[in-house]
């Protein structure tokens, strides 16, 4: 199980309130959160190895260097992430926290979690479990292996199980073809623009038809009209720079440099007496006895 730990204690920290804090006031909900969300995917799956990827570089040069607008709007001064003033300290406690239970912490300097999660499950060789709310891991499943998603956008009592069916049937694409088709449509969040004119139903018919960006682009430099909907061929023509440049943005590295590291579960604390003094300080007791007496099974 690979954890896109950002993800989720972003989410942790937006679904829960601010009055939840520690002896001394500061506020701790998105540590609390997070550590009751590992208890709970721990205990409804089972995995043997468990992973809580982090950020080394959350906007990487290389996708900057081939999009500018990687992220842009989330700057917020030099290269740092706009990141609520709140949430800034709860992540060296989380940090802290994992690292005294013993769960790893795996990330790469220059790389984004979502690449540290593509480098492990290029190299697992069993099942993988990618539990995550950002929909480029989409483009991970794979049901030969398997490796799914378990997508948090509903909440983590009602996760959905992403494999390629579930991918084909929501985007009408081709299972494994979903880093190609968000290349087409764009995704402003990430100040990925897409084709100007080119939705998701056109992305999807395109991909479909093709079988890939790559198959895509051969046929458009080829110069003949057939297979592109009314009006496709000209809009990707005049997208032609940025569909060069967009995939090494989109697509997640598989080559990330990580050394090796233990994923086994923890069956107990790595650091027991930091954990005590974490849990003390931090009014954490709740949380971290419910996260140790689920690794104890």
């Amino acid at each position: 199980m690979l954890l896109d730990t950002p993800s989720l204690y972003f989410r942790a920290f937006h679904g829960i309130p601010e009055t939840i804090t520690a002896p001394d006031g500061m506020p701790v909900n998105a540590v609390r959160g997070l550590i009751d969300m590992i208890a709970t995917l721990v205990r409804g799956h089972s995995p043997t190895e468990l992973a809580a990827t982090m950020d080394a570089d959350w906007r990487p040069a290389f996708r900057v260097a081939a999009l500018p607008s990687y992220k842009a709007h989330r700057v917020a001064q030099g290269d740092a992430e706009e990141v609520p003033d709140t949430l800034v300290p709860q992540i060296a406690v989380i940090e802290r926290v994992l690292d005294a239970v013993g769960i790893a912490r795996p990330e790469s300097p220059g790389y984004e979690a979502d690449d540290v999660i593509g480098t492990l499950t290029h190299r697992a060789r069993g099942a993988v479990d990618i539990v995550t709310g950002d929909r480029d891991l989409f483009q991970l499943v794979d049901d030969a292996r398997p490796v799914r998603v378990l997508y948090t956008a509903r909440g983590l009592r009602n996760l959905q199980l992403v494999d390629e069916a579930w991918v084909s049937a929501k985007y009408g694409i081709p299972g494994r073809c979903y880093a190609d088709f968000a290349t087409l449509r764009g995704d402003p969040s990430d100040g990925l623009p897409g084709v100007p004119g080119v939705g998701e139903k056109t992305a999807a018919a395109l991909i479909t038809r093709f079988g890939s960006l790559e198959a895509l682009l051969e046929a458009l430099d080829g110069g003949g009209a057939e297979g592109f909907p009314a009006g496709a061929r000209t809009k990707l023509a005049a997208a032609r720079d940025y569909l060069e440049v967009a995939p090494v943005v989109v697509k997640v590295a598989h080559d990330a440099p990580l050394p090796g590291a233990d994923l086994t579960l923890p069956a107990k604390p790595r650091d027991p007496e930091a954990l005590v003094e974490l849990a003390d300080r931090y009014g954490l007791d709740g949380p971290l006895n419910r996260l140790l007496e689920v690794l104890k099974r």
